[in-house]
């Protein structure tokens, strides 16, 4: 079976062609255009594996991408390129228009007329899977709920509203031109490879730099927790188990505030890796000004992936977050670079509009 997977140089996409490149009877075709975030060390453990390969390509080149998917013979699309940090997407929302919505459609373009052109046998085969994220759905309350497949979408950033337009598009190709589509939406992954400027890897990372830890607010903004391996076994299953048309979301069942998040890390650290002096690593949380249109919680009901497909996550947030801090400590050759010439964990997303 062959798939393409676009963002196979980022965060979760890695870890998904790491994933399938373990099994012998998959071939993978990673398409990433290699942005700040795309880094092909994370592909290190593969890069010379025998099923692996590798195009630096944008999904918005539409011809690009039909050429790769003719070229390489894909059975299953799976479409994780995206702009992701919520904070980005506050101080300049044109690349996520740009990449989550009109690079969308240029891939389901793509798709569509490859697919077109398979004999019926394939086409029955051929999958087109979306992977999206909770935040369409907008936040919960404190006190209550969770977000079911049918939640109504009701975005909050510019990220979430860029993504949520995407979904309903991958929806429109398959309710208008037959396009055998799934989707997925999943909580708030972590784990190794993770970039620097989200949560956990920027806490980590600026614990060991004994650099201030932000807490946006008062830490009180609840989170569900996915460990990033987890989320691949799901998306795999998703995308060779999943009925055509259908959505599943994945979560890790671990929720926790910003704050307990924070604290955790700073507890494990502690004993990992000692301040000087005998400090306490909790003693550098700082709390900062939040960040506009904070979502207060995500809480995902992961019920139908589980009964339909048989998923279930096998790390809980303890398991999956001491596994990430032993990662960070011991892989500086990964984030050593990123720190010095990318990004040093410097604030995000303060803007209240767009420079032009």
């Amino acid at each position: 079976m062959n798939f393409l997977v676009t963002g196979g140089a980022g965060f979760i996409g890695s870890a998904v062609c790491r994933h399938l490149c373990a099994n012998p009877a998959y071939r993978v075709t990673n398409l990433d255009k290699l942005t700040y975030a795309g880094n092909l060390a994370s592909l290190r453990p593969i890069e010379n594996a025998h099923n692996y390969s590798f195009a630096h390509a944008d999904i918005c080149d539409e011809r690009a991408v039909l050429d790769i998917l003719r070229r390489n013979d894909i059975d299953i699309v799976m479409n994780l390129a995206a702009e992701s940090h919520v904070d980005r997407s506050i101080d300049g929302p044109g690349a996520f228009i740009e990449t989550n919505i009109v690079g969308t459609y240029k891939m389901l373009n793509a798709a569509l007329e490859y697919w077109r052109g398979l004999s019926d046998d394939r086409k029955s085969r051929f999958r087109f899977h979306h992977v999206s994220t909770d935040e369409v759905f907008g936040d919960l309350p404190f006190d209550g709920g969770m977000f079911v497949e049918e939640t109504p979408y009701a975005p909050s950033s510019p990220y979430s509203a860029s993504k949520a337009a995407s979904d309903h598009l991958v929806r429109a190709w398959h309710e208008t031109y037959g396009l055998p589509v799934v989707l997925s939406n999943c909580s708030n992954n972590y784990g190794p490879y993770h970039f620097p400027e989200k949560l956990i890897p920027l806490v980590i990372l600026n614990a060991l730099d004994e650099k201030p830890l932000p807490v946006y607010g008062a830490g009180a903004n609840v989170r569900d927790w996915l460990f990033v391996e987890d989320h691949a076994r799901a998306l795999e299953l998703i995308a060779t188990k999943g009925t055509p048309g259908e959505s599943y979301n994945v979560g890790g069942n671990s929720e926790r505030t910003n704050l307990a998040v924070v604290e955790t890390i700073c507890d494990l650290l502690d004993i990992r890796r000692p301040r000087a002096g005998g400090k306490r690593y909790r003693d550098l949380i700082t709390f900062v000004t939040d960040r506009p249109g904070h979502d207060r919680r995500y809480a995902i009901d992961a019920s139908k992936i589980g009964r339909e497909l048989g998923w279930a996550p096998s790390e809980n947030f303890d398991s999956g977050l001491t596994r990430t801090v032993d990662w960070f400590l011991d892989n500086k050759w990964w984030w050593g670079p990123i720190r010095e010439q990318r990004y040093a964990g410097e604030r995000l997303g303060e803007a209240r509009k767009e420079v032009v």
